[in-house]
């Protein structure tokens, strides 16, 4: 029986397993973009299929569609029976013993407020399933564009590492020619010792992003994450009267509002019903045995021992008015605070959609003018910097600080394009939606 029961178990466990599964990859393409990136969707579908929360709303909306046929069924009916010690005399005999059996009925619609109250909670926790993989996906493409900030910096890193190796050589060769001094050999050494521990902050940083992203996708905590790299920045066309609508239709934390004002009023209308008398409907069979005494016997009626049947319809008087009334003003004022958290998920989105689409803009002027003017102007100051120290005009200081400017900007645009794609993820929160669209 352990067996069995065991197997049982381990069967429906794996159909969960399945639905959960199922669920989340026949649902996930709609509402978010991955812009091409493999890598990128490939994550996000582990993440949506193996993450502990997404799993864990998946089976509490489950729990809750089970309940919406729960709430709306009748009472259980009640079953009595009656076995008399000195049963009473009647016409045609002692009745022995009784059965009878009752049904409650509540006030016509009560049921089905109790439905759209229970269908309400399931759509919520529907929705709330809905906002658990939209955050997941949200804090997916995060980690994800972090850590390709923190690849690409370290690439910079190992680069501007090589290039200080490469001007302590020449201070190393102008020192043994005599044209140069031991302190810019020196000074380039402590420029590459604080390139060195950059490096390990950077690793650092990565690792801890890593995890993240790890946990996210439910995989070892330490497992490794493989280098990533942002391409080609997609292009995004920002129209803010439409993303705020996009977002009032889409984002699942604006439907769970209205479901709860749809609740609201179901919950009004049950209590105003609750004030109604309810009602109930029985029957009983009385079992009554013949006649023994000696009128009966000498002369027993014609309905001698015949057993009793009867119908019984009651009605609960509901005379408390004050609880009643009290009950449907907590319920309207429920609903009220139901409409105003509407009213504040609405307006949620509207500042989410104008903070986004400001520095979306603001982001997109800055990297025109890092690309444009900046990195340019940068690497040229560089280069002319690097043959005037060649050819001994400028000192070692000027050459690390036209060294450190080009850093700075390289790893300043390397952060705008992940703030960009960040940008592009918060959007997407807000809205509920791909953004920008694949294939737009």
């Amino acid at each position: 029986m352990f067996i069995l029961r065991t197997v049982a178990f381990a069967s429906a466990t794996a159909i969960i397993t399945v639905g959960i599964t199922v669920a989340s990859g026949a649902a996930q393409a709609p509402f978010y973009a991955t812009n091409g990136d493999a890598t990128l969707a490939a994550l996000l579908t582990e993440a949506l299929e193996g993450n502990p929360r997404v799993r864990g709303a998946f089976l509490e909306h489950q729990a809750a569609r089970s309940r919406v046929s729960q709430a709306s069924s009748l009472p259980d009916p009640a079953l009595s029976f009656t076995q008399h010690v000195r049963g009473p005399q009647t016409r045609v005999g002692p009745q022995a013993s009784g059965i009878s059996l009752s049904q409650a009925f509540p006030w016509f619609g009560t049921r089905s407020d109790l439905r759209g109250i229970a269908a309400a909670d399931a759509g919520i926790r529907g929705q709330s399933h809905h906002e658990r993989r939209a955050e997941v996906v949200h804090e997916v493409k995060l980690a994800y564009y972090d850590i390709a900030y923190l690849d690409r910096a370290l690439s910079i890193t190992d680069e501007e590492e090589r290039l200080l190796v490469h001007y302590e050589s020449l201070a190393q060769a102008r020192y043994s020619q005599g044209f140069g001094q031991q302190q810019e050999v020196v000074k380039l050494q402590a420029e590459v010792t604080r390139v060195l521990n950059r490096r390990q902050n950077l690793l650092r940083e990565r690792a801890d992003f890593a995890a993240a992203l790890n946990v996210l996708t439910d995989r070892p905590v330490g497992a490794p994450v493989p280098p990533v790299a942002i391409g080609e920045l997609p292009d995004a066309h920002v129209d803010d009267e439409l993303l705020r609508a996009t977002g009032v239709r889409e984002r699942a934390e604006v439907a769970s509002a209205r479901l709860r004002i749809e609740s609201g009023e179901h919950a009004v209308r049950l209590a105003q019903r609750r004030a109604r008398p309810g009602f109930t409907l029985g029957v009983a069979w009385g079992n009554v045995l013949g006649r023994r005494d000696d009128p009966g016997l000498v002369s027993p009626p014609g309905d001698n021992g015949q057993d009793q049947f009867s119908l019984t319809l009651g009605a609960s008087i509901p005379v408390f008015r004050s609880n009643y009334d009290a009950a449907v003003r907590e319920a309207a004022a429920q609903l009220s605070a139901a409409e105003e958290a509407y009213r504040d998920e609405v307006n949620g989105v509207a500042f989410a959609v104008r903070s986004t689409a400001f520095r979306l803009a603001v982001i997109e002027r800055q990297l025109a003018l890092f690309e444009r003017a900046l990195l340019p102007q940068a690497e040229q100051a560089l280069r002319a910097t690097e043959e005037a120290y060649s050819g001994g005009v400028a000192g070692v200081l000027e050459l690390l600080d036209s060294e450190e400017m080009l850093l700075d900007v390289r790893l300043g645009l390397a952060r705008l394009r992940a703030d960009y794609m960040k940008a592009l993820a918060d959007m997407e929160r807000a809205t509920g939606a791909p953004f920008p669209e694949e294939g737009s």
